[in-house]
């Protein structure tokens, strides 16, 4: 059968199942008052990923979800969970590490194109075993993994040494009776943490902006490189809401790292935090992750259908330790500091289609004329999901 919700085929019994669906992001960015021309304005795929889901008795389930953007092929998830109760999954290989807010909502419901500045130094995709459950009925939900460890906003399939990471996510949800009868709705407070060893240069992040995805801050390479050298600590509490159209957040995200360069030794830490709302001018239910914006009537322009709208705003921000630039640990040219703010709207033809256009401003180390010129970006995507 075949429906919003991919291509799914099912046993009789519906003990074995087999859905597939699909990802596309079709996107245009393009720098504004670019007079030197730094930025190459660019038409990319960024997501091109058919899914594969499925249950195997009434214990086991899978996911698949490889990624074709670009002309190389990656694989996002790959993991399979048995099922003891609701209260207890185990998870095994790879899918996101269970750390942060934002990395772990759906990209396919996300109300800008890219994720915020926290995410950029929250860990990615990693491969280990973790554990899983909502206790009553989603009262407090929990995630906790070993994983191999991965740099913060990176993602891995191979692993360089015997340390291993531990994180963990706790959520919970005060109000659960009435999210019981309205999924997702009003008040859930969330927080990370994670601890594990580091070592190495690839240990180390590279930050970009989140739009035009243009590096601004690295560490020392060369002849004589920054290296990750310790126990690299992170956390992250968060809190959202959702009630009617209205829906809100916010997130930081802390992120502490020993860091090596010839004879100076020093724990850098990066902070970044992010503030976002949104509001369904149509007047349906905003949502989180689990399910998209589903419009009351989809796009038909014969009939004065629209589909419905929603617009959205968020300001963002990183900072990195100030010694990293002051001991010569981070590559000449580095800005330590990113501020931004983003104005979006997003259009849902359907429940499977969406047009969403953000404009996007970064000022680096709080100075808009300094040495690295702020940035100003007008991006838009077309999405396909089912």
């Amino acid at each position: 059968m075949a429906g919003e919700n991919g291509i799914a085929i099912e046993s009789e019994n519906g003990d074995f199942r087999l859905q597939i669906g699909v990802l596309a992001h079709l996107d245009g960015r393009f720098a504004l008052g670019d007079d030197n021309e730094q930025v190459v304005d660019a038409f990319a795929v960024r997501r091109a990923r058919p899914n594969f889901r499925g249950r195997l008795g009434r214990r086991f389930e899978f996911y698949i979800n490889p990624d074709f953007a670009g002309g190389t092929f990656v694989l996002q998830d790959a993991y399979v969970d048995t099922i003891f109760s609701p209260a207890f999954r185990i998870r095994a290989g790879k899918g996101k590490t269970p750390f942060g807010f934002e990395r772990l909502l759906s990209v396919s419901n996300s109300l800008f194109l890219e994720r915020a500045l926290p995410t950029t130094i929250a860990p990615n995709r990693d491969i280990g075993v973790q554990i899983i459950g909502d206790i009553s009925g989603g009262l407090i939900s929990y995630l906790a993994g070993v994983m191999n460890g991965v740099a913060d906003g990176t993602s891995s399939d191979t692993e360089t040494n015997d340390g291993k990471d531990v994180s963990g996510r706790i959520v919970l949800r005060p109000f659960v009776k009435r999210a019981a009868t309205h999924p997702g709705r009003g008040l859930a407070l969330g927080l990370s943490g994670s601890r594990g060893r580091a070592t190495g240069a690839t240990a180390l992040p590279a930050l970009r902006t989140t739009t035009l995805l243009q590096p601004y801050f690295s560490y020392a390479a060369g002849a004589t490189p920054a290296v990750a050298d310790g126990i690299r600590t992170r956390y992250s509490p968060s809190i959202w809401y959702l009630r009617g159209p209205f829906g809100g957040w916010s997130e930081y995200v802390h992120t502490e790292t020993p860091i090596r360069r010839g004879d100076v030794f020093q724990d850098v830490a990066h902070d970044a935090w992010q503030l976002a709302a949104s509001w369904v001018l149509t007047g349906e239910a905003a949502t989180d992750s689990s399910t998209p914006i589903r419009p009351r009537n989809n796009f038909d322009f014969g009939n004065g259908h629209w589909g419905a709208f929603q617009i959205s705003a968020r300001y963002h921000a990183l900072e990195v330790d100030e010694h990293a630039v002051a001991l010569g640990l981070a590559s000449a040219g580095s800005s330590r500091k990113a501020e931004a703010w983003t104005l979006g709207l997003r259009w849902y033809l359907s429940g499977n289609v969406s047009y969403t256009v953000n404009f996007e401003r970064t000022v680096f180390d709080g100075d808009p004329k300094g040495p690295r010129r702020a940035e100003n970006g007008l991006a838009f995507r077309t999405q396909l999901y089912f």
